[in-house]
């Protein structure tokens, strides 16, 4: 497995807010894989919330069981668990089930937030997925946490390697920023053991771009054994 890309000089996981919102540019960015090494890699106590799973029946291992397995952290919780893999409203109404409400949402990440030194919060797919019946997305319950008594909110992008990765990149942050929602940085969810020119390009750029590039996961780092994973994830994100 190759070296993983340096993050930027300026960035640095010890300045990141007390509640993470770890979204992605699309689904199968890499969201779990980085959630999983950002809850190693972060300094003191952290806590990981899946707000809503879907795609999993009950007794399968979800996103949530795959941070818990590779981070070996011991607070993992989600929401709800739906079956169909779908957006959360959709999966919701095939199900017949009642999703959670955004102040359901905000009360369990203030709760683990009194207990931890840092909270990790995965949304579904992209930041304007919908994770209730009304509406309300990542983006909302991020706003809501920033508005909160928590120490901070603030929203990590992971994003792809390959071609088209620049435009949903910035689409993305657009979005954070018309919201007014702070970007705490950039993580290529996948990194390839042999990078091709347009992701050589591609990465030249998001490490040049005005949120800070805290690193990148090498690719099929989710197959390796947890206690490598741990030790390993430190240096994707340089935080020595």
């Amino acid at each position: 497995m190759t070296e993983a890309p340096t993050p930027s000089s300026q960035a640095s996981l010890t300045g990141l807010p007390q509640v993470i919102f770890v979204t992605g540019t699309d689904t199968g960015v890499g969201k779990t894989i980085t959630t999983a090494a950002l809850a190693t890699a972060l300094p003191g106590t952290v806590s990981v919330y899946k707000p809503a799973q879907t795609g999993v029946g009950d007794g399968e291992p979800g996103d949530a069981d795959e941070v818990r397995r590779l981070s070996g952290a011991a607070r993992v919780t989600e929401g709800i668990r739906l079956l169909e893999p779908m957006a959360p409203v959709a999966a919701a109404a095939r199900q017949g089930a009642a999703l959670p409400s955004l102040a359901n949402h905000v009360r369990h990440i203030e709760q683990l937030a009194a207990e931890s030194d840092h909270v990790l919060v995965e949304g579904a797919g992209g930041l304007l997925v919908e994770l209730d019946g009304e509406g309300r997305t990542l983006a909302d319950l991020a706003a809501a946490m920033g508005n909160s008594d928590v120490g901070g909110a603030g929203v990590v992008v992971v994003c792809r390697s390959g071609l088209g990765t620049l435009n949903h990149t910035l689409l993305t942050l657009e979005a954070l920023e018309t919201r007014n929602l702070a970007a705490a940085g950039l993580v290529i969810g996948s990194w390839p053991v042999e990078p091709s020119a347009v992701e050589e390009d591609n990465l030249r750029y998001l490490q040049s771009v005005d949120v800070p590039f805290l690193g990148a996961i090498p690719q099929d780092a989710a197959g390796l054994h947890p206690a490598k994973f741990q030790a390993d994830a430190r240096d994707w994100f340089r935080l020595l």
